[in-house]
């Protein structure tokens, strides 16, 4: 969704049509059929903090839940670092209510030492920011769960908290683990996940493949069936239409970066390359892909586009 965190919103003079905009987004990519939008948890703009909107996360996603009927709703991914987890699992209850059982909760250690610094948050070592997830994990679910939520971990305690209402999804709402790293990321997903999400490599195909296989072997350790698991990826995408210069639609987006060292990371073409780079990633072993960075997304016309272009592909 054009949220304003890598400035797709700066087109758009007034927060209110901003937000519009957002809705507006939601609600044609509802019509025409896509399964799902998704919001960054971030608070400022990246990769260089400026003053233009940024709209926070949760809240945005309170409102789009009254503002759309039938999509799903998504965080890729929250960032546990920046709430309680038991305020969390409160506000994710709340959303899956307000959506009538819509949400997807993504949620991840956190990656934004500037952020985090910037208002006041701690930023501990990646090893502790792991641990706190994997506590943070078990809170939440606690709180799902259980009628009285109790928990006394390192990081983070309740003592019988209550949450009512635990949200309408049965046996709770999705949960998916943001990051790829192997000894600890894919392993939380493997115990608590019901969906994980990678980031772009799609200069190296294999990749892909060798993190399924380590999530197969996290899976098999806690009798776990790894094909319960969505396997999901961000996909970069500029959808390049007749007349399009390829450079100039990317140069927001790739920043400091030549063309080509951005296709590393994102698909930058017309509808069949698009089409074309999506089913290797299918062929890789991921069976979910949410598109992220799309030039030009804040307008109504681009969505149409790729629905119309691209999305009849996989259906």
């Amino acid at each position: 969704m054009p949220q304003g965190w890598i400035l797709d919103l700066v087109d758009i003079e007034d927060p209110i049509e901003q937000y519009e905009t957002m809705s507006r987004v939601a609600q044609t990519a509802e019509r025409l059929g896509f399964d799902s939008i998704w919001l960054f948890d971030h608070f400022h703009t990246f990769p260089e903090p400026v003053l233009e909107t940024t709209f926070e996360c949760w809240t945005s996603m309170a409102a789009l839940a009254r503002d759309t009927s039938r999509i799903r709703l998504g965080q890729m991914v929250t960032c546990n670092g920046y709430r309680n987890p038991a305020l969390l699992a409160k506000m994710a209850s709340t959303v899956d209510v307000l959506s009538h059982g819509r949400l997807d909760f993504g949620i991840g250690a956190g990656w934004y030492e500037h952020e985090h610094l910037a208002y006041g948050y701690p930023y501990p070592s990646t090893p502790d920011r792991l641990r706190m997830l994997g506590e943070a994990l078990q809170v939440i679910h606690a709180m799902w769960t259980e009628p009285y939520a109790s928990f006394e971990g390192t990081y983070y305690q309740v003592a019988a908290a209550i949450n009512e209402p635990k949200g309408v999804q049965k046996p709770h709402p999705p949960i998916w683990v943001g990051g790829s790293g192997e000894k600890v990321t894919l392993k939380l997903a493997a115990r608590y996940g019901d969906a994980t999400n990678f980031g772009g490599h799609l200069d190296d195909m294999s990749w892909y493949a060798h993190k399924l296989d380590v999530l197969r072997a996290h899976c098999a350790d806690v009798g776990r069936d790894p094909d319960s698991l969505i396997r999901s990826t961000d996909v970069e995408t500029s959808l390049v239409r007749p007349g399009d210069d390829p450079a100039a639609l990317t140069q927001r987006y790739r920043r400091d970066q030549s063309l080509a060292e951005y296709r590393t990371h994102a698909v930058v073409g017309g509808p069949q390359e698009v089409i074309d780079t999506y089913g290797r990633l299918i062929d890789a072993g991921m069976n979910y892909i949410i598109i992220t960075d799309v030039p030009g997304l804040a307008g109504i016309d681009v969505l149409e586009y790729l629905a119309a272009e691209v999305l009849p592909a996989f259906r």
